[in-house]
C-alpha cells in the first residue's frame, strides 16, 4: 500500500507540468514564470559587478527618461472630433 504524498502533484520552485506531450506549451509557461519572477534579470545583473556609483547614475537616467516620457504623454494635444 502506497502512502499519499500531498506534495507529489505540486511542482516545486519554477517547474511546469507537461501534460499530453505539449512540451511547447509547457516551455512557454515556464519562460513566462521565469520572466515574471525576475530570475533572469537578477542573473544578468549578477554576471558582472556594477559599482554603486554606476548603479545610481543608471537609476537617475532611468528616472529622467520616465519623467520625460510622462511629460510628453501629458502634453499631447487632445483629439477634437
Amino acid at each position: 500500500m502506497s502512502t499519499f504524498n500531498r506534495y507529489q502533484d505540486k511542482p516545486k520552485g519554477a517547474a511546469v507540468i507537461v501534460r499530453d506531450d505539449k512540451v511547447e506549451q509547457a516551455l512557454r509557461k515556464f519562460k513566462k514564470k521565469i520572466m515574471e519572477s525576475g530570475l533572469l534579470q537578477e542573473l544578468r545583473e549578477r554576471e558582472t559587478y556594477t559599482k554603486p556609483t554606476t548603479k545610481r547614475k543608471a537609476n537617475r537616467a532611468a528616472a529622467k527618461r520616465r519623467w520625460q516620457k510622462k511629460l510628453q504623454a501629458d502634453s499631447l494635444p487632445r483629439k477634437l472630433y
